[in-house]
């Protein structure tokens, strides 16, 4: 793939050093981006894997659990202080919250925000 020739180029033409930073931003800028902050992801995905509209393991649940914030942390970054990208290192804290009642009025504080969007979606198809 060009990639491959691209990484092939680099580290031929490059010391090691200077190839991993170089590596390391290609591969960053590949994550999905997100407009939610690290807590409202984590409430996002929660609810999605939670009610079984997606999962890696439905039977599972731990697992299903453990693959989820894998692929997370893996595929996505959140929106941290002052709007800046920030890579997704651990998201097992956040998806405690997520299922705890601790977190109860943040959790219905999401939601709302979420059905607010998805109405506001609906009204704009249904005037289209």
């Amino acid at each position: 793939s060009r990639l491959f020739l691209l990484e092939r180029i680099l580290k031929e033409n490059t010391n090691n050093d200077t190839f991993s930073k170089i590596s390391a931003s290609i591969s960053n800028s590949g994550k999905c981006k997100s407009s939610f902050t690290k807590i409202e992801f984590a409430n996002l995905f929660y609810i999605l894997m939670d009610e079984g509209f997606l999962f890696f393991e439905i039977l599972d649940k731990k697992n299903n659990r453990i693959g989820f914030q894998k692929f997370l942390e893996n595929n996505f970054t959140y929106s941290g202080k002052n709007d800046k990208q920030c890579e997704i290192k651990n998201i097992s804290k956040e998806f405690a919250e997520s299922k705890g009642y601790t977190y109860r009025e943040k959790q219905i504080e999401f939601l709302n925000l979420l059905i607010f969007r998805l109405q506001e979606r609906k009204s704009r198809i249904e005037n289209w």
